[in-house]
């Protein structure tokens, strides 16, 4: 049996691959860090900045798909932060079972706060990065996904 070699960009994207999981264990410890004050965790962030990104109320099962994320992991961290009052539930029209989620003032307001942390932090983060570099990085990424989402990838 043939032994199947990547190609100089396998080669490359393997390696960007094996450091973009390592950056993500970062930013994640990080912003755990930098939230903590507040009472959250990056995923409760994540899941706030996900509802004030949408523009309107959603259920879980869309926030999970705007995220890429698994629809129990989801449902769990919103519990939680119905739980603390960060969230509220109303009545979906559409569908009997599948509550939308709303933030509360207190959800708002500890969003918010988490992005005042997060402006400087960024910044400091961002310097010395070219913008251009940042953005080709972007573009990357998103056409990974892209091709990830529509299985392009496995044909």
């Amino acid at each position: 049996m043939k032994k199947a070699k990547r190609t100089p960009a396998g080669d490359a994207l393997s390696g960007l691959i094996l450091d973009l999981f390592r950056l993500s264990g970062e930013l994640v410890t990080a912003g755990d860090r930098l939230v903590a004050p507040l009472g959250l965790t990056s995923a409760r962030w994540q899941i706030l900045g996900a509802i004030v990104a949408a523009e309107r109320p959603q259920p879980v099962a869309w926030l999970a798909r705007d995220l890429g994320a698994n629809r129990q992991n989801v449902q769990r961290i919103v519990n939680d932060l119905h739980a603390d009052g960060l969230v509220a539930f109303e009545i979906n029209p559409h569908h009997r079972r599948a509550q939308l989620v709303v933030l509360t003032d207190k959800g708002r307001q500890a969003f918010e706060a988490a992005m005042e942390l997060q402006a400087p932090w960024i910044n400091a983060l961002a310097e010395g990065l070219p913008t251009k570099d940042l953005e080709a990085v972007g573009r990357v990424m998103t056409s990974l996904r892209e091709k990830l989402e529509s299985a392009e990838a496995i044909e």
